[in-house]
């Protein structure tokens, strides 16, 4: 059944040779770190006695659903500047289970979106995964599946690191391919943990090959918390994205963040340096802005005032959820980045 989108009007005279003025319906792609998102129940099989009520953290439920408004707070608020409905499809990281998601989702300021929920337990020593929530006005699931990534020996102290999260539907009709990822951190030295971050990223792209070999012109997002850069090998040289879009190939893809990392805008702080690890990357497919379908328009970094430490060691920081073991009363150590997608509605030819 054909759901209408959110219409907006837009002067785009970049978009024509001459300007005019024309319609479109809008989808918002996102994707936000939630910054250890995990419930007060023990989970004996992960390692998250930290985050339980008798813990160093004293993680009880005034801790849990405090952190739950607050990340609704955000999630509620992302891209309705441009569409009042926030993000269409939303890749979330740093979750403990479906549990906490089916919270986060019935929280007052999200419940009326009607969010659904796809997610996968991993094998991650920390008990986290990734997730994708998406609003069922603009986009349905036909398919989904966990990709395994396997470390290679020496390159973290731990065995497993997140599952990469694969999702097909549609959006408005049109079939698009979505990989949430969490790439491994950085833990351990950038150098010695680099071979894990680009082992996850020859899984994804070797995922996205074989799609390929079948949708030569598929419409695929890749995004995540990628604990690297635009310009690290894992991004520029295994996923082989692009920082200007003329550069980008068919059946290759394209970056929209290389320009700000390079403006020195982040995402995350660390040391007093910005890094850009949360990113959100599109296919070639994308490019066109004649076609009929959704394409891309532009990039975005949610980063309200009200989302930055304002005071202690972390002033100018996104503000955290904690200060070592000390509930801060924060969001999340990261913040979320989005991208606005556009389809131009045609006029309905007038009949005789």
């Amino acid at each position: 059944m054909y759901r209408k989108l959110i219409v907006i009007s837009l002067l785009i005279s970049c978009l024509s040779v001459q300007a005019q003025k024309k319609e479109y319906k809008s989808a918002v792609i996102a994707f936000y770190n939630l910054e250890n998102l995990y419930d007060t129940v023990d989970n004996t099989l992960t390692n998250d006695e930290e985050f339980l009520p008798k813990g160093d953290r004293n993680y009880g439920s005034e801790i849990y659903f405090n952190k739950l408004n607050k990340l609704a707070t955000v999630i509620s608020q992302i891209g309705t500047e441009l569409n009042p409905d926030g993000p269409a499809i939303l890749g979330v990281a740093e979750v403990e289970n479906d549990t906490v998601l089916r919270d986060l989702i019935s929280r007052p300021l999200l419940a009326k979106r009607n969010y659904k929920i796809v997610h996968y337990d991993s094998k991650d020593i920390r008990g986290v995964d990734v997730g994708l929530l998406y609003n069922p006005k603009y986009f349905t699931v036909e398919a989904s599946d966990k990709l395994f990534v396997q470390l290679p020996g020496g390159s973290k102290d731990a065995y497993f690191t997140r599952d990469i999260l694969w999702v097909r539907g549609k959006l408005d009709g049109e079939t698009v391919h979505i990989y949430v990822n969490h790439w491994p951190s950085r833990s351990g030295g950038e150098v010695r943990s680099a071979p894990a971050r680009n082992a996850a990223a020859a899984v994804c792209r070797h995922h996205m090959d074989s799609i390929a070999k079948l949708e030569p012109q598929a419409k695929v997002v890749v995004m995540g918390d990628l604990n690297d850069d635009p310009i690290n090998e894992s991004v520029a040289g295994i996923i082989n994205a692009k920082g200007k879009e003329k550069e980008v190939k068919p059946g290759g893809m394209f970056n929209p963040w290389m320009d700000m990392y390079k403006k020195g805008i982040g995402t995350l702080a660390y040391q007093d340096a910005w890094g850009l690890f949360d990113q959100i990357l599109i296919s070639h497919a994308w490019m066109n802005k004649s076609q009929t379908g959704f394409f891309y328009y532009q990039p975005h970094i949610f980063n309200k005032e009200y989302l930055v430490e304002n005071q202690g060691r972390y002033k100018g920081y996104p503000m955290r959820t904690w200060d070592g073991n000390t509930y801060r009363g924060g969001y999340s150590d990261h913040f979320p980045t989005y991208i606005l997608m556009l389809k131009e509605i045609k006029p309905l030819k007038k009949g005789f």
